[in-house]
């Protein structure tokens, strides 16, 4: 199927390889289904939460582990339960990024990612209990960005 998107123009895209969000992301509950476009030469840690119904509807994000070697989200048995996982292991996360210039003073949500089953392809964005991330971390401190294991 051919996809508008708000960043890459138009792009071929197979509905199997769409997300569902049964919940919609915060502030957008009626979107539920969005594909995940990787920025060209970002390596795979910027991509682009794209409506599949609003073309100009598009989240930039991130891999948080590019960014914190020691994040370490935790979810409630529950959550893995309704994402159909049995391991935190099994999911990928990602981070939602306000860009703002210069860059550095863009910001990631850590304390809100975005939670996916890629066997799936449920996603659901969640609020993480732990105090230790925030809405607003600014994309200059976290240096050059030594990172982990993306999904």
């Amino acid at each position: 199927m051919l996809l508008r998107t708000k960043y890459f123009g138009e792009v071929e895209c197979a509905p199997e390889e769409a997300l569902h969000f049964p919940n919609g992301l915060f502030g957008f509950e009626e979107e539920k289904e969005f594909y995940l476009l990787p920025f060209e030469g970002s390596g795979g840690s910027l991509l682009c939460f794209q409506s599949a119904a609003a073309p100009q509807l598009a989240f930039v994000a991130m891999d948080p582990f590019s960014l914190r070697h020691d994040y370490h989200p935790a979810l409630p048995q529950g959550e893995l339960r309704s994402l159909g996982a049995e391991r935190i292991e099994e999911l990928c996360f990602y981070t939602l990024c306000v860009v703002r210039q210069p860059v550095g003073e863009s910001t990631v949500n850590l304390r809100c990612p975005v939670v996916i089953n890629p066997r799936t392809r449920q996603a659901v964005q969640v609020i993480l209990e732990s105090g230790e991330y925030q809405m607003h971390h600014r994309l200059s401190e976290f240096g050059d960005g030594e990172g982990g294991a993306p999904c």
